[in-house]
């Protein structure tokens, strides 16, 4: 039996969860480090530890030498177990990308079409899913799914996406049937933001730090909470539609990256598409410093939100934003800080860019499916 209908069919404990998710953050590590990086005791931590090698989710390396004592042996994951695969769809273009048992990206691919045709479009999603799979000799019972984000918010039932209208073809219409007959796997379909979201938190600013709130510059703006490691989602699952603090006057002049292009192309810089202004982005263009002075002040009504209410210790920039914008925007935006109390004021969230080195939304597509079978 694969591992992956062997995890579905035998879930994983808490204790074995907690365990998996201390060593994917502390790799290599021994068992006596693991006592102290969880909440376990030394005979459970021996014991589960033993069952998860048992199930080819943990590797048993080298212990260190030169120590007194009998040196406990050092844990990894066995990354190569499982894998899994994401896939985030854009207004302009679509990224793919491959992840193992780690949530770590192994490569990452881009279609830079625009998805106008579901068809036509997931056929090249299948078409590239399979050269990534081929390429790094993964076998199909290794897969354990794909995740799917996308651009909009979800209706109740989390089966039905409202997209920008670029995704017509995408919205209103049960989409986890018709992604798994065409991709040919178990599919989980989430918002982009929140993807994004998740997919920070594995592999950019949140290893190290459990609670923030990511902003989600794209087509639209939007985002996704991250509380103690663990995504948000809300009773409809929309939690992080950052859009919903602004009345409509003041979303025309939200951090939307479409404004963005707009803009640029009326001041005569050529910009094909927001893809093209990730790849190209000059904070010099004309036209970037009125941007950004137009979106600061609803930006900054979203950042003092955020930290009013939920009290992130972070608040991430991120999406489709260039790096470049982000600071840019990071530098210009104030919390509004009343005199404080005996001169002692709050602590504020800090506002740092997106550290995540990879797409955040496909990786973090990818990783929805490894997390729900594997990680705490």
């Amino acid at each position: 039996m694969a591992i992956a209908d062997a995890l579905r069919d035998n879930p994983l404990t808490s204790s074995e969860r907690e365990i998996m998710n201390t060593v994917r953050l502390h790799e290599p590590i021994s068992r006596a480090a693991l006592v102290g990086n969880t909440t376990l005791a030394q005979p459970s931590v021996h014991r589960n530890s033993e069952s998860l090698i048992a199930r080819g989710l943990l590797h048993v390396g080298v212990p260190d030498r030169g120590l007194r004592g009998q040196p406990s042996p050092k844990l990894s994951l066995a990354r190569e177990a499982i894998y899994s695969l994401g896939v985030s769809v854009n207004t302009d273009s679509v990224v793919v990308a491959l992840a193992d048992m780690g949530c770590t990206v192994v490569e990452e691919v881009r279609l830079r079409t625009p998805p106008l045709s579901r068809a036509s479009t997931l056929s090249a999603i299948r078409d590239l899913m399979q050269r990534l799979i081929t390429r790094h000799q993964v076998a199909r019972e290794q897969v354990v799914g794909v995740g799917v984000g996308i651009a909009g918010f979800l209706l109740p039932g989390g089966r039905q996406v409202n997209s920008p209208e670029p995704l017509q073809d995408w919205s209103l219409v049960d989409l986890p049937p018709l992604l798994e007959e065409a991709l040919g796997y178990r599919v989980r379909l989430e918002n982009n933001g929140r993807a994004g979201a998740v997919g920070e938190s594995l592999n950019g600013v949140g290893r190290q730090v459990r609670s923030f709130c990511y902003l989600s510059m794209n087509h639209g703006f939007g985002g996704g909470i991250i509380l103690d490691g663990q995504l948000w989602r809300g009773i409809n699952g929309n939690a992080g539609e950052f859009s919903g603090c602004l009345t409509p006057e003041e979303g025309l002049h939200r951090p939307a990256l479409r404004y963005l292009v707009d803009l640029l192309r009326a001041k005569g810089v050529a910009v094909d598409s927001i893809e093209d202004l990730r790849l190209r982005f000059d904070p010099h263009w004309p036209g970037v410093e009125e941007w950004v002075d137009s979106v600061v002040p609803q930006l900054d009504r979203v950042i003092n939100t955020l930290s009013a209410i939920i009290d992130p210790e972070v608040i991430v920039l991120g999406g489709q934003a260039p790096p470049a914008l982000a600071c840019m925007l990071i530098e210009r935006l104030q919390f509004w800080d009343r005199n404080p109390r005996y001169g002692v004021g709050q602590v504020r969230p800090r506002l740092m860019p997106s550290e995540s080195n990879v797409d955040a939304a496909a990786a973090g597509a990818a990783a929805l499916m490894i997390k729900s079978l594997i990680y705490a």
